[in-house]
């Protein structure tokens, strides 16, 4: 057995001479009709979530506090339209244990207009007409003068006692102050219970101190919304000037490969060490400042991320990140420096096919319109079948009482068995829950949304793949370029891979799903994992994640490639995954040189173009600037839009170099095809163009994928020449 046959046979046979292959085979056949069906019945199914999810949800209910009646506060349209703020009859209650496995004060709550104000008893009220006139705001309904005291507080229909309060995250806390060491609720240390007992002011702060922390996260994401409604315009011009960027950067990567690149890499060196410096100068400012050399250990997590800004060990942190990106990326360019002329050449190539199919610079636009269809019907179900609950109503009582915490019914509890048991306890509103079928898989009903965005999210990615790569193939297989390009090369690729490869599509973009929801599961286990002191579980997971971190990447690269074989021979995706698989394992010094470089190229300018929009948007929101002191919007966290942004930049960014990776890509695979069909003769004369075959055959040297009977045809320089004309007559 010969060298070659040997070689060979490990990896495949090569592709023979095809005089009739003239690229992208146009009579081909449904692929994958199975998983095609499928992928429609998931969506179908996806669809009924969603309109189950609309039916039964309800935001208000992460939108509005809610009193102890399930209504909700400050809700337009409705009696409770002006009554805003949610009032607690009894905040020490809320120290109780319960709160927090309950989500809910075992005290009654009621809508008001305006929290209290000042020290005020119901026994004193009571006595003064306009005293208590004033009291019964913080009353339920059916209060008169004529009722006594005892008979007020029997009923449950008023609070003990008012204290002075402040609205936060639309409730009511007690104004909480610290006094020569003593806390202090108003002007005094101490209050009436409103029992004619007592208390010191210090008794508030546990009640105080869980309320707080059942309504931490919420009162973030409230804050959080509202910057983004004080910030959204801007954001959206942030995103339009990171998206102009992106088309002029590729626009002139058209024209000025060579040039471009290298200014890329100096600005992107530049703008690192701008960076760093900046982190330098912020370190220095922070000398001597009262505070500034508080640990990031001894701070804890903060809700306000300014904090951070003021910590010396923070910009320290930040110094040393950026320096070792920069070490990082110039040994890198160093190390690689020989393999950047060729990948540079390389990208030339690829601009010029992109040059030949400009409308594949618009296509990352409707990947993203998709994308963004897909993200906003994931949120929207996720927020509607999250708040699809009913409210549940338990029983509370201070004393010992057989029903304590038992489900109940407000509407009838006055003349229940449970009320004559226990007359002191309440029917008050708990969460939102439920018993019902629907109730108890609303967690499957989540999963299923979860895994179907993924499903969808992939697809769509996909789908763009493939479009692109069936244009650029298109491109390369043009004998005479740009004559032989057919009409609209994209639009006839998206029309070939809806309708003969959706199942080709859904199956790879369903096996990369199935490893990214194992992922989730296996981060999901590790955060409830972390305070286990078992060590090997923690190992193991830890060997998990990393194994199917890379199994991922393996398949996000081995069904890239597989799409383009698709698109070329309209295989099904085992097919085409083997065929690809093999090919590149012919050419495996190459694909680990050449394409992975110009990747690395490709990464320096989405990180160039994300460095220069989270750059001006630091100085933008941040308010570091004077000239945009009075146009920059007043936020509760400006690093809100900041982060925004630079995601955002990012996926932009990477849409429209992702043409450029797919062109890549591509034109390799069809390089290494055309390496085997053809020799260079005149009989057999080579697709490509003369400079792509001189840029990719530089790296042969070493390479034990090439075999012998190619390795004669280098002497043939001449013949290595474009097509012509004249060739083909």
């Amino acid at each position: 057995m010969s060298e070659d046959e040997e070689y060979f046979g490990k990896h495949g046979e090569p592709r023979k001479y095809d005089p009739t292959f003239k690229g992208p085979i146009h009579k081909r056949g449904c692929t994958d009709v199975v998983c095609c069906i499928l992928f429609i019945i998931a969506i179908l199914g996806y669809i009924a979530v969603g309109i189950l999810a609309w039916s039964q949800g309800d935001p208000r209910k992460v939108i509005y506090p809610t009193d102890s009646r399930g209504q909700f506060c400050g809700q337009a349209g409705t009696p409770l339209e002006n009554k805003r703020l949610l009032f607690y009859f009894n905040i020490m209650k809320c120290a109780s244990p319960m709160v927090l496995l309950e989500f809910q004060c075992p005290t009654t709550q009621m809508c008001v207009e305006k929290c209290p104000e000042k020290f005020m008893t119901l026994l004193k009220a009571h006595s003064n007409r306009n005293d208590f006139d004033y009291y019964k705001n913080f009353c339920k309904d059916g209060v008169t003068n004529s009722m006594s005291v005892p008979e007020i507080l029997r009923s449950g229909l008023c609070p003990a006692m008012l204290t002075p309060s402040k609205p936060f995250t639309r409730r009511c806390f007690p104004a909480l102050f610290q006094k020569g060491g003593k806390i202090t609720v108003g002007n005094s240390s101490t209050f009436d219970d409103g029992t004619g007992n007592i208390r010191d002011a210090k008794d508030l702060i546990d009640g105080v101190k869980n309320a707080t922390m059942v309504i931490e996260a919420r009162q973030v994401a409230m804050k959080i919304f509202e910057d983004y409604t004080q910030s959204w315009y801007w954001i959206l011009i942030g995103l339009v000037i990171a998206m102009v960027t992106s088309l002029l950067f590729i626009v002139l990567l058209r024209f000025l490969a060579g040039i471009m690149v290298w200014v890329m890499i100096a600005m992107v060196i530049l703008v690192i060490g701008y960076g760093i410096f900046h982190c330098y100068m912020e370190y220095a400012d922070l000398k001597g400042e009262a505070g500034s050399n508080v640990t990031l250990k001894e701070l804890g997590f903060q809700t306000d991320f300014t904090i951070y800004l003021q910590i010396r060990q923070t910009w320290l942190a930040f110094m040393i990140i950026l320096a070792i990106v920069e070490v990082v990326i110039i040994l890198l360019l160093i190390f690689l420096r020989k393999r950047l002329l060729i990948a540079i050449a390389l990208i030339k190539e690829a601009s010029r096919a992109v040059g030949h199919v400009m409308c594949s610079l618009l296509y990352p636009l409707f990947t993203f319109l998709l994308l963004a269809l897909v993200i906003a019907y994931w949120g929207v179900t996720a927020v509607f079948l999250s708040t699809s609950n009913e409210p549940i109503y338990k029983v509370f009582n201070d004393t010992v009482c057989d029903h304590s915490r038992a489900t109940c019914e407000p509407a009838n509890y006055s003349t229940s068995v449970m009320k004559k048991d226990c007359p002191e306890s309440e029917c008050l509103f708990a969460f939102y829950g439920g018993e019902t079928v629907y109730h108890k898989y609303l967690i499957a009903l989540q999963f299923y949304n979860v895994f179907l965005f993924f499903w969808c999210a992939n697809f769509v990615t996909a789908l763009g793949q493939m479009t692109l790569a069936g244009a650029f193939a298109s491109y390369y297989w043009a004998f005479v370029k740009p004559d032989d390009i057919p009409a609209f090369p994209v639009f006839s690729s998206l029309g070939r891979s809806l309708r003969y490869h959706t199942g080709t599509l859904a199956f790879g973009s369903l096996i990369l799903s199935i490893i990214q929801v194992i992922r989730v599961l296996l981060e999901y286990l590790d955060h409830k994992l972390k305070g286990a002191q078992n060590k090997f579980a923690k190992f193991l997971l830890c060997c998990l994640k990393c194994c199917f971190w890379c199994l991922e990447k393996f398949i996000k690269f081995l069904n890239r490639n597989a799409y383009i074989m698709v698109a070329i021979y309209g295989k099904s995706f085992c097919t085409s995954a083997r065929d690809a698989f093999f090919l590149l394992m012919r050419n495996m010094i190459r694909v680990a040189v050449l394409d992975k470089v110009t990747d690395f190229l490709l990464f320096l300018g989405k990180l160039l173009i994300v460095g220069l929009v989270g750059v001006f948007a630091f100085f933008f929101f941040s308010g570091r600037v004077k000239a945009f002191e009075d146009t920059a919007p007043t936020l509760n966290y400006y690093w809100v839009p900041i982060i925004t942004l630079v995601v955002g930049s990012y996926l932009i960014a990477h849409g429209f170099f992702s043409v450029y990776a797919m062109c890549v890509d591509t034109l390799f695979l069809c390089f290494c095809e055309d390496l085997e069909r053809n020799d260079g003769s005149t009989a057999r004369p080579y697709y490509m163009s003369s400079t792509l075959h001189e840029v990719l055959w530089e790296d042969k040297a070493g390479d034990a994928s090439v075999s012998p009977a190619r390795h004669r045809h280098d002497e043939d320089i001449q013949l290595r020449r474009e097509p012509t004309k004249e060739d083909v007559a």
